[in-house]
């Protein structure tokens, strides 16, 4: 698209101070952004969501306002700005990871943009990008996970607890969930955990013990936080790992490290982020993440595509815990 043809203003979801839903604005009178170096201008097709997005709207993350929220967009390259665009070109297929997602446009930097494969749609890819790389660097970076292993994963029917799923599935490992509703633990098992079950302290340590003779989980993948946090402690074997990535019931409180030393567990508090720092790092993930996806035919599970002016009614769904899988902004 020459530049002459691209708008001057764009929709998008502005919000110029923290709090809940009612702080998204729906605009239409935006600037369209220009690509400075090493940037590519995106017209966005599918616009992801995640939880970090409630974090920096309540302020639990801080972040300058006014701020675009949005992590991740699949869609189509428009112009390119100078410098290193990483071969990226107007016309090409890209899904990126950066900000200011919610929006019709998005400048964002080429080297957080890859070209989608042919054999994967634009909504997948944008499904995928995020919460499928954080679920593949976790396992692969947080803590190394071997066939053979058990593993407990929380929130398993969410967005990035389905993507644990089938990738520790895919590395042989053993799955065990927990998740909220029958429904919810049943889309879980059919993505690749082995067994699931609610939260109830009582009933997670008796399915681990069952499960692992008794020596607990090799790691626990916790995206939930506060309320999951002692009873992950719990479940972990000696030697084992808490990967605590996420606070979808509010952080994790103050504790007294030396709680670890009865069973020699190590802790991460990883941010997904840190791991794809580098332009290898991303392509190299990335690139996984994608080969996983056609040759392991992995199930990309999208909750709900939402109208961009509906962005309210999505974060309500994602913190009510009324969604399993992704859900997504069509601009």
């Amino acid at each position: 698209m020459a530049s002459s043809s691209i708008p001057k203003t764009m929709r998008g979801i502005l919000i110029e101070k923290t709090g809940g839903t009612e702080v998204l604005q729906y605009r239409t009178d935006l600037p369209v952004p220009e690509p400075k170096d090493g940037e590519i201008l995106v017209k966005n097709e599918f616009i992801g969501i995640n939880y970090i997005d409630t974090y920096y709207r309540t302020g639990l993350y801080p972040a300058p306002k006014p701020e675009i929220l949005g992590r991740e967009a699949s869609g189509t390259v428009l112009s390119t700005g100078p410098g290193n665009t990483y071969s990226l070109s107007a016309g090409d297929r890209v899904v990126w990871m950066a900000t200011g997602g919610y929006a019709e446009y998005t400048a964002c930097p080429a080297a957080k943009a890859i070209k989608i494969p042919a054999a994967i749609s634009s909504a997948d890819a944008c499904a995928a990008i995020l919460q499928g790389l954080t679920a593949v660097t976790l396992v692969e970076e947080a803590h190394k996970v071997f066939s053979g292993d058990t593993i407990l994963v929380h929130a398993a029917a969410g967005g990035v607890g389905l993507w644990l799923c089938q990738v520790l599935r895919a590395k042989g490992a053993k799955v065990i969930g927990t998740a909220s509703t029958e429904a919810k633990r049943e889309e879980a098992i059919q993505n690749g955990a082995s067994v699931c079950c609610g939260y109830e302290k009582e009933e997670v340590l008796a399915l681990v013990k069952k499960e692992t003779n008794g020596e607990g989980v090799r790691a626990v993948f916790d995206g939930v936080g506060k309320t999951t946090w002692d009873l992950s402690l719990e479940a972990v074997a000696r030697k084992g790992s808490v990967i605590s990535f996420g606070n979808a019931s509010g952080a994790v409180e103050p504790f007294a490290i030396s709680r670890l030393s009865a069973k020699n567990v190590k802790i991460a508090r990883p941010t997904f982020f840190g791991y794809i720092v580098t332009r290898d790092e991303f392509e190299r993930y990335a690139n996984e993440l994608f080969k996983m996806m056609t040759e392991d035919k992995f199930n990309v599970k999208i909750h709900e595509v939402y109208p961009l002016q509906d962005v309210a009614r999505a974060h309500n769904d994602l913190e009510g815990r009324k969604t399993t899988g992704k859900l997504l902004l069509k601009p």
